[in-house]
């Protein structure tokens, strides 16, 4: 890594661009730091793995670990939903917040449909880009080329490229550039580590800035992708956002730090830092999810004749643990009366507590699940 050349600054019509250099190479390192954290940051995600192995039916509460990284990656851009309002529906949301809440949702759904798409199609720009368009429809993005590599220069910071903080590479020089990125992440020749090759692809991708708009929450996404692609998880347990939102100075000071001073080691340790606390703040927090669900299931069963919809109930609240009783009516296809005595029954169990009131119904919280999440 001594070695390491970022890249160059090209001179432009009135602004300099960033042209970073190529990255399908190997790489070696002399800090032994970094083995440490690699040894750790490895030894957490197989814990993290084997442990989401083990949890029947996990799928159920990997859907609030995805509407967590969307809240939170989305908010590292300025989005301002919070967690209590991404569970809802969209008619109990007020008309201001709207936006902000379907930037949430369409996070969640571009997450859920590049998992899934990962079946099918190798990690390449082409999945990326299918996925850009689905977070971008119908929201304020939507003008930005969905879908589509940029045609034009952007930039970070700053009313134009001649007083941005950073100017990314030009729409001309991406194609090679995306290309070599593409051939580095598939590339099983090279001797590195897959989780140094994780850092070293986010950090090109987030230079390479190919998107107009969406170029952060992709780049975040890339990282699970990256590590679903390998088998190092085989489900999506890990998501960096939170970690990232945490200490999102380090996080851009780190990344700026490369492209300035050719550091790269200081962003793999970074990096593998952030991989190993968020594996283990994971693990635990399915460790508590199961510990939950046990003692819930246990005061479920004392329901008698009406344990089979309470059972449906409590399933439904891994998912969705702010509802009404017409969510209850509508997913459980009960009655309005039914549904109702489900939401006393879980409240005189100490499952649900009344929560916030909208304009047209009262709000309950599974609070004890919900907030492992928050």
């Amino acid at each position: 890594m001594s070695k390491f050349i970022a890249g160059k600054y090209k001179q432009q019509y009135k602004y300099k661009s960033f042209l970073p250099s190529l990255i399908n190479k190997n790489y070696q390192w002399e800090d032994v730091r970094i083995n440490l954290l690699l040894e750790e940051a490895n030894r957490l995600l197989g814990e993290l793995n084997a442990y989401s192995k083990l949890i029947p039916q996990v799928d159920f509460f990997i859907h609030m670990h995805i509407l967590k990284e969307s809240t939170t990656s989305s908010k590292i851009e300025g989005t301002q939903t919070l967690m209590d309002d991404a569970v809802l529906s969209i008619s109990e949301i007020s008309p201001e917040k709207r936006d902000d809440w379907q930037e949430v949702q369409n996070y969640t759904h571009a997450m859920n449909f590049a998992i899934e798409r990962l079946q099918e199609l190798p990690l390449l720009v082409r999945l990326l880009k299918e996925t850009h368009a689905v977070l971008l429809q119908g929201v304020r993005g939507k003008n930005k080329l969905p879908g589509e590599i940029r045609q034009s220069q952007n930039w970070i910071g700053g009313p134009s490229p001649a007083d941005a903080f950073f100017v990314p590479p030009t729409h001309e020089d991406l194609p090679e550039l995306l290309t070599d990125l593409e051939l580095f992440i598939h590339n099983e020749e090279l001797e590195i580590p897959e989780l140094i090759k994780i850092a070293i692809s986010h950090y090109q991708f987030e230079t390479i800035h190919p998107f107009l708009d969406g170029n952060g929450r992709i780049g975040r996404l890339l990282i699970t992708l990256h590590l679903i692609s390998k088998g190092i998880l085989t489900k999506p347990t890990l998501y960096l956002s939170d970690f990232f939102e945490k200490y999102r100075g380090d996080y851009y000071d780190s990344l700026t730090r490369v492209r300035c001073s050719d550091d790269m080691d200081q962003w793999i340790r970074f990096f593998l830092i952030s991989i190993r606390d968020t594996a283990q703040k994971s693990k635990e927090t399915l460790e508590k999810i199961v510990d939950i669900r046990n003692q819930a299931e246990a005061k479920v069963s004392s329901l008698g004749r009406r344990s089979e919809n309470a059972e449906k109930l409590l399933k439904l609240l891994y998912s969705k643990p702010i509802i009404s009783t017409k969510d209850v009516q509508e997913h459980l296809k009960v009655t309005n009366q039914t549904s109702n005595q489900l939401i006393k029954d879980f409240i005189s169990l100490d499952l649900l507590k009344e929560s916030k009131k909208t304009k047209k119904t009262q709000l309950y919280v599974f609070a004890e699940y919900f907030n492992l999440f928050v």
